[in-house]
């Protein structure tokens, strides 16, 4: 067990173990989010892959109301869990790693998925990014891979279409759920209302002056069970996203942020 552990309690959640590591010689504290719904079938087999790719870095899982065993499995694995008493959905358990990120001074949040799909192989690649001045650095599929044509992924062209007739930035994969966040990030998710780790979210910071960049991975297939977005879910979802991007967080208000510091070429922006 890693040395340097320390123990933190937030109000109405289990107790939790988080562990301060340095990353490969960076000071760069990350702290890897998990949100996790009745994932009891994938959740061990994922966080022990992550364990023999990531020893050293810290995580996280947000248990989000679960009904099967996925608590018991971590809690009996002494895996670091927070324990939500209801189903918040992703919005609330990505949210809830933010506030801890925050809380617990990180540099850093990665939103990493609980059903074995992205790859932990690629976080260092992600650090690097970060560490060049990006405010979000986004694992995308489609960076050097063409796009497959499918309903689904007509509506991730629709949602890139909106962010770029709205903010100037071109986004490959903009629903990609693999997403690294510096400092400034988790104090505006963790203090500000209305933030949640969707597309629409990703177009108002951009529209504020978040610099974004994405990266080429890899993802897989869910280890077990499946996707809760169905065909009618899937065209909810884009609809509702690409709407409130081009009527809502278009003209949504909020100061500019302001750099801690930047060594990115802004014209990237609009690459």
């Amino acid at each position: 067990m890693p040395t340097n552990a320390f123990l933190s309690n937030l109000p109405g959640t289990s107790l939790v173990i988080i562990w301060k590591i340095s990353i490969g010689g960076i000071n760069l504290r990350l702290l890897v989010i998990i949100p996790a719904f009745n994932e009891a079938e994938c959740i061990d087999q994922v966080i022990n892959q992550f364990l023999i790719t990531c020893p050293d870095v810290d995580f996280i899982i947000i248990n989000d109301g679960s009904s099967d065993d996925t608590a018991n499995i971590c809690q009996r694995k002494g895996y670091p869990i927070l324990n939500l008493p209801v189903n918040l959905g992703l919005t609330g358990a990505f949210i809830t790693g933010m506030k801890y990120a925050y809380l617990n001074h990180y540099d850093a949040a990665l939103q990493f998925d609980a059903d074995g799909q992205h790859p932990a192989a690629s976080i260092s690649e992600f650090e690097k990014y970060l560490n060049q001045g990006y405010d979000i650095v986004i694992g995308s599929r489609f960076v050097t891979e063409k796009k497959p044509r499918s309903l689904r992924m007509l509506g991730s062209n629709i949602i890139s279409w909106a962010i770029l007739i709205t903010t100037g930035k071109r986004l490959g994969d903009p629903t990609s759920g693999m997403r690294m966040y510096n400092k400034r990030m988790i104090r505006e998710y963790a203090t500000q209302m209305n933030m949640d780790p969707e597309p629409d979210t990703v177009s108002y910071l951009i529209k504020r002056g978040a610099l974004v960049k994405e990266i080429q991975v890899s993802m897989q297939d869910r280890i077990a069970g499946s996707s809760y977005l169905t065909t009618v879910k899937s065209l909810i979802y884009m609809t509702r996203v690409t709407i409130s991007i081009l009527l809502v967080q278009r003209f949504r208000g909020g100061n500019q942020l302001h750099p801690e510091h930047i060594s990115v070429d802004r014209k990237e922006q609009t690459i």
